[in-house]
């Protein structure tokens, strides 16, 4: 396997091929970069003369294969790599598409929520890396959509509390497709506790998927926003409870807090990459298709006998106690995320609830 150092060389390739929309907020049709495949064409063939300056190399590579075969390249060979495959290249649809030829990453994807927001990106044509904890729980969730047809989809093992796991997740997304254009920062825990009676090893539990997964997956995929050059997008499945925090959820609520100020950091340092970074923030969220919440399986035992319920009248209760007197489901999530990544308005750094209306959950 060539070295973790030379995956790096993929994105600034993917970056430099993409194609030039003239669209404001959507910039670049980028294009898909894979092995095996094959060119009618001889691939073009790039080397690293001087490692400070491989942009502009390739650049001035690329134009002169442009300018002499009349087409861009159809195939590359990277040092350490070998050859890479495009597909074929098409004319930016006028207005362009949002997820045509995207690369989504989602973590905690095998769950509820992560279910909605997998399902509507692969409707909407995305090329899909859903990320979980390695095991049968992601491998059928994978082939949960691969056997209705949806073939852009893989599963890529990560535990977000481990730095070398996932770095290893975004080469193997690089790998499989050239790059990554959204992460969809989903993997989160809770604990259902007074603080009185949380022990510090439960917090630091918490603490490390909440606020460390969270940091671990946003840097490195910033690292590939800015290797690609052509922007991207960061949607973080943040919670209600950072503005409206609930009795005995003190450890989640403050571990998410931190997630969603970690987010607004980096939808400060991320603007001149045009990369965009906004929070959805949902109310409870039971199920998704056939996929339970694991957090609520794991909260909702205290919860319900904290008010004398069963689960069909938890629901109920987190039902009627919004303005609209809706439920929340996972594809109300998963539409609030489309609005940020298919980047209807020019907005980064923004939260938008998606919760039927909690009066106290503010500034909204």
């Amino acid at each position: 396997m060539p070295e973790e150092k030379n995956f790096g060389l993929i994105p600034i390739v993917r970056g430099l091929l993409a194609q030039p929309t003239g669209h404001p907020d959507l910039p670049w049709q980028p294009v898909i970069l894979k092995q095996p495949g094959e060119s009618k064409l001889p691939p073009l063939s790039l080397e690293i003369v001087d490692p400070n300056n491989i942009r502009q190399q390739w650049q001035k590579k690329i134009a002169e294969y442009e300018s002499h075969h009349k087409t861009k390249p159809q195939a590359v060979t990277l040092p350490g790599i070998g050859v890479l495959y495009t597909q074929e290249y098409s004319v930016p649809s006028q207005p362009p598409q949002p997820f045509q030829n995207k690369i989504a990453v989602v973590t905690g994807a095998a769950g509820a929520i992560g279910y909605g927001i997998c399902k509507h990106l692969l409707e909407q044509g995305c090329y899909l890396a859903a990320t979980d904890l390695p095991g049968e729980k992601l491998d059928s969730f994978v082939q949960e959509f691969q056997k209705i047809g949806h073939q852009n989809i893989v599963g890529v093992p990560m535990d977000v509390t481990d730095l070398a796991s996932v770095k290893q997740g975004f080469v193997k997304v690089i790998q499989t497709w050239g790059g990554v254009d959204l992460l969809v920062i989903n993997a989160g825990i809770a604990l259902a506790k007074p603080l009185l009676d949380i022990d510090l090893e439960s917090l630091r539990r918490v603490e490390r998927v909440n606020i460390d997964g969270t940091f671990l997956v946003l840097t490195e995929a910033g690292r590939y926003f800015k290797l690609q050059g052509t922007g991207g997008d960061v949607v973080l499945i943040s919670t209600k409870n950072v503005y409206s925090p609930g009795a005995g959820f003190g450890a989640y609520s403050a571990t998410k807090a931190a997630a969603h100020q970690l987010c607004r950091i980096a939808s400060l340092e991320f603007a001149p990459l045009d990369v965009r970074v906004n929070m959805v923030a949902p109310d409870a969220v039971f199920s998704g298709g056939t996929h339970k919440s694991g957090l609520w399986a794991e909260v909702g035992p205290d919860r319900m006998k904290a008010r004398g319920l069963d689960e069909k009248g938890l629901e109920e209760y987190y039902q009627s106690r919004n303005l609209l007197k809706v439920k929340v489901t996972a594809d109300h999530v998963a539409k609030a995320v489309l609005f940020f990544a298919s980047r209807q308005t020019p907005t980064t750094g923004a939260c938008l609830p998606v919760d039927g209306g909690l009066p106290d959950a503010v500034p909204r």
